[in-house]
Order: structure tokens, then C-alpha cells, then sequence
């Protein structure tokens, strides 16, 4: 049973989310497995819907707020522990905001900065510093206030312009998850569900300049010639001068497909086709860019990796990489140095182990077009991986296999020094 797990199981029982079949289930469930005496153990709602085989992945929750027409959301419950790193960077990677569940008992840990710093590599602006078990520390006041000036002495040196609220609070009796606690009188703010409903998120993508990478070159006869993919960041409208690239080849927009019929325009998020007014040139991996935009692919570039094979990662080895649909190979030059993740300082290495987060120089094949992830998580991240040919030949060397799956690396366009943007 986790603290965790009692927390998503009280915001679903609160929220009153658990159908009638469930909560009579965990009735009887509680009396007979439950470490919560006559009480509801509602850390089994949860680990009872997770097979024991699963419970180093990341599992979601949605949650209906008390106004569904204005917010609902899915929480991403991801594991703690050092070696799970690689989870809880998947889990956090398609989020707003993250909740940092504190054990008022035991303070500030190492667990929470890393949490911290991970959250904070991925763009979540949004911290919430959820300070749990104040009820096994008597609802001090003073516990609180201390665990909240060690967060913020640690969060100096996280990144700026971070949105960090703390709320006390006890997932096992209610207090502040849901209702306000009469528990602790000295606290006037809001619960934990209050701030995940008013919460102010801004999707970064709505206002930032277009990027449309090319998913599918779409020709069901002659007749017709579309490039599909999904709007990455900004609006397209039709008669819009657009730029290739890496080409750098110029088009206006003819049309603007969907299922449901053709646009006008097509925001950020949204699934299309376009067809633009010339034959012109285009494959699957090519973004497309307002003609004005000044965005030059490079040649080389140095990312911050984490790094999720079980083989570490090494200068002079060469992967397959991919950038929304772009795929060409990179070349590990250099790795700058690993983070500690524990207190965030860097620290040389001859290499990075599985769960390691360093700063790692690449060079491409072939120019790629990047742009920062804290601007667009779309064309800001890259994977890399090696594909089943690989892993084949390197079976049928004698030498061990890289692990199926994909090794993940999140890019921040940082050029290397000296390093210049290879010419569209």
C-alpha cells in the first residue's frame, strides 16, 4: 500500500467516482486485507485495479471534477523509486502539473528533488507540494511551515518562472483532499481538488509559431496529393504561405482536410490534411512552417537525455533517431556530464547508465530541424532507439543485444559550440 495510491483513492472516493459494486468490494475487502482498522482502506481501490506485475509502470486515473463541462483530468500514478526513473519520466512527459506527495513525518527526501528536477526537465511549470500524514504529526502548523521553507530553499535551483502551491493534508482521514479540513483551522487555502480545478494551464503549442510535421504522404489516386499529420503548435489557414523544411521549398495552402469535412483553419492538437496549391516536393518526416519563420536545421546539437536502455549510453555509439516523424541516425560525440539528480550537480562520466540524465552531443546524418522542448514538446523531443536490424547484428557478433524498446532522449536545442546550422 502506498501513500499514493490512498490519495487517488480518496480524490476517486470523494469525487464519488466509485460505483456501488466497487465500494461494497472494498468494504469487504478493507476488513479482510485492510490496514486501516474499521476504516476504509482506500489504497486498495487502487492497488486492487493493478496486477503486481505492473507496479513499476505508470498508471492513470481520470477524474471528474464537480464541473465536468469545465475541467476533467487523468492523473499519471507513477513509481518512486530511484531505479523506476525511466517510468516516472514517461508518466511525466504528457503533463501539466505535477503533485509531490511529502511525508510530513519524514520531510524534504532525495525522492522529492528528483521528482522535482524531472518535472521541471519535462516543461510542468505547475508544482503542487502536497504535504500528506499531517495527521501523524498532530496538524502542526509548524511542521508545515518547515517543510515548506526546505521546498523552497531547494527550489532555488530549479528553473524560474515555476507556479509551486503547498497544501496539508491527510489522503487516509480527507483532510484538504477534497474538503476543507477542520482540522487545521490555520490553513486558509484550498484543497488539493480546488487547485487542480482552477489551476490556470497554458498550452504552450496554442501560441507558439506553426509546426506541422509531415506524418504521411496521402495519394489515394491521381487526382489527389495530401500531407497528413497532426497540428504540432499555432494555427494553419487556408491561402497561408508556407516554408519546407529542410528544403525550403514555398507553398500556399489549397484546401484543409478532415473526416468531417474541409477548414478554414486548424489549430494546435488537431488532425489534418493539406493540400497545397503546387506539386511540390515533400515526405514524411519534412516540417511544415509559416514562410516567414526563421528555423535552421542543424547538424549537430546537444541534448538532455534520459537514457532507458539497460546498456549505457557511450561516445562513438550510433543510433536511429526520431523527431516527430523525421528519422535519420545520430552519432554520440561527447557526454558533457550527468546529472545527480539527488542535488542537482553535474558530475563527469565515461558514460550513461539506465535511469542516467546528462547532457549528451549528438551529430545527425542528415539536418534536422529542432526546436526547444520548453517551447514544443513535439519537434523538441527525440528518441533513441536501435531498430531490429541492429539488435540483429549485434547478435550475430557475439556481443550482447541493446534491449527491444526505445531509449528515450528529450532535446533542448542547445548548439554546440563552434557547431554551425547546416544550410535548408
Amino acid at each position: 500500500m502506498t501513500a499514493k495510491s490512498t490519495l487517488i483513492g480518496r480524490l476517486l472516493h470523494d469525487t464519488r467516482q466509485i460505483y456501488e459494486d466497487q465500494l461494497s468490494s472494498l468494504h469487504n475487502d478493507s476488513k479482510r486485507h485492510g490496514t486501516q482498522g474499521e476504516k476504509l482502506d482506500l489504497a486498495l481501490l487502487v492497488d486492487g485495479l493493478q496486477a503486481s506485475a505492473s507496479r513499476a509502470s505508470s498508471s492513470t486515473w481520470p477524474i471528474a471534477t464537480s464541473q465536468p463541462e469545465k475541467r476533467k483530468f487523468i492523473i499519471a500514478d507513477t513509481p518512486g523509486h530511484e531505479q523506476y526513473t525511466r517510468n516516472m519520466a514517461t508518466g511525466a512527459s504528457t503533463c501539466d502539473l505535477a503533485i509531490l506527495l511529502i511525508d510530513a513525518r519524514k520531510g524534504v527526501l532525495d525522492q522529492t528533488r528528483r521528482h522535482s528536477f524531472i518535472s521541471t526537465l519535462l516543461g510542468i511549470k505547475h508544482l503542487v507540494v502536497a504535504v500528506n500524514k499531517m495527521d501523524l504529526v498532530e496538524f502542526s502548523e509548524a511542521r508545515f511551515n518547515e517543510i515548506r521553507e526546505d521546498y523552497l530553499t531547494f527550489a532555488e535551483q530549479l528553473p524560474g518562472n515555476l507556479d509551486i502551491r503547498f497544501v496539508p493534508l491527510s489522503a487516509l482521514e480527507g483532510d484538504n483532499v477534497a474538503s476543507q479540513s477542520a482540522n487545521m483551522p490555520w490553513y486558509s487555502g484550498p484543497t488539493l481538488l480546488e487547485v487542480l480545478e482552477t489551476v490556470e494551464i497554458q498550452r504552450v503549442v496554442e501560441s507558439q509559431p506553426l509546426r506541422f510535421p509531415v506524418q504521411y504522404v496521402n495519394r489515394p489516386n491521381l487526382d489527389f496529393r495530401g500531407f497528413s499529420g497532426t497540428v504540432a503548435s499555432g494555427t494553419v489557414q487556408v491561402g497561408q504561405r508556407l516554408k519546407v523544411l529542410p528544403s525550403g521549398v514555398e507553398s500556399s495552402v489549397a484546401r484543409i482536410v478532415t473526416f468531417d469535412g474541409d477548414l478554414q483553419e486548424a489549430a494546435a492538437g488537431e488532425a489534418i490534411t493539406l493540400v497545397l496549391k503546387d506539386e511540390i516536393d515533400i515526405s514524411r518526416g519534412d516540417l511544415l512552417v509559416d514562410a516567414q519563420a526563421s528555423l535552421p536545421a542543424v547538424q549537430s546539437a546537444s541534448i538532455d537525455v534520459v537514457w532507458m536502455a539497460e546498456q549505457p549510453l557511450t561516445p562513438g555509439q550510433s543510433y536511429d533517431i526520431k523527431i516527430a516523424g523525421k528519422k535519420t541516425r545520430a552519432r554520440v560525440d561527447a557526454i558533457r556530464y550527468q546529472v545527480d539528480i539527488n542535488n542537482l550537480t553535474q558530475r563527469e562520466v565515461e558514460s550513461l547508465p539506465l535511469n542516467g540524465i546528462g547532457l549528451v552531443e549528438l551529430t545527425f546524418d542528415e539536418p534536422l530541424v529542432l526546436d526547444p522542448y520548453q517551447q514544443n514538446p513535439v519537434t523538441g523531443r527525440a528518441y533513441l532507439y536501435r531498430s531490429p536490424d541492429q539488435r540483429h547484428r549485434r547478435r550475430r557478433d557475439g556481443q550482447r543485444a541493446a534491449p527491444a524498446g526505445i531509449d528515450f532522449g528529450i532535446t533542448v536545442q542547445r548548439l554546440r559550440a563552434g557547431a554551425e546550422p547546416a544550410d535548408p
